[in-house]
């Protein structure tokens, strides 16, 4: 993934501001024999045994790609703490369909993380979709995170897994 500022480690931000990330990206499954959570590639995650992945649950999460199918982890999701969906580059969405499939096909109730290219004019759009953390790089954006600005257009024509507050105006406008 490209790095804006390299060798910058990612923050982690939650609509409830900047927390100390309790997630490791790890490339195998070889980490779980430590302490700590973890973050798996999708293939790492499926080669685990199901007794591992129950016993492991609260410290397991997984890495898809936007390639990935998010129906190879659909029945798996009662053995997922956290589901990390990454952007390699800005102009790729897929991962932002795939957050809402999680919260509204699926009703995934774990935590739902952006990874890479987080940028400042996708956050509302991220947040609207069922993400709920987000690996913030990009100097930008954390900036303006810090000053608590999400920036973002009030009004939506769009359902979503996170409805718009319902208005007099705009009768015609779908909700969920």
């Amino acid at each position: 993934m490209a790095d804006p500022t390299p060798g910058t480690a990612p923050r982690l931000w939650t609509p409830n501001g900047f927390r100390e990330d309790e997630w490791t990206h790890a490339e195998s499954a070889e980490a779980l024999i430590g302490n700590g959570r973890f973050i798996l590639p999708l293939q790492a995650f499926l080669d685990l045994g199901e007794q591992e992945r129950i016993s492991a649950r609260e410290r397991l999460g997984v890495l898809l790609m936007p390639g990935d199918e998010l129906d190879k982890i659909a029945g798996l999701l009662d053995q997922l703490s956290l589901v990390a969906l990454a952007f390699p580059a800005f102009s790729d969405g897929r991962s932002f369909s795939k957050a809402e499939l999680l919260r509204s096909r699926h009703g995934f109730e774990g935590a739902v993380r952006a990874t890479g290219e987080v940028l400042v004019d996708q956050l509302p759009h991220m947040l609207r979709v069922g993400f709920d953390e987000f690996e913030v790089r990009h100097p930008v954006l954390i900036k303006r995170l810090e000053a608590g600005d999400i920036g973002g257009i009030p009004l939506y024509y769009q359902p979503s897994a996170k409805p718009a507050a319902r208005t007099e105006k705009y009768s015609w406008r779908r909700h969920r």
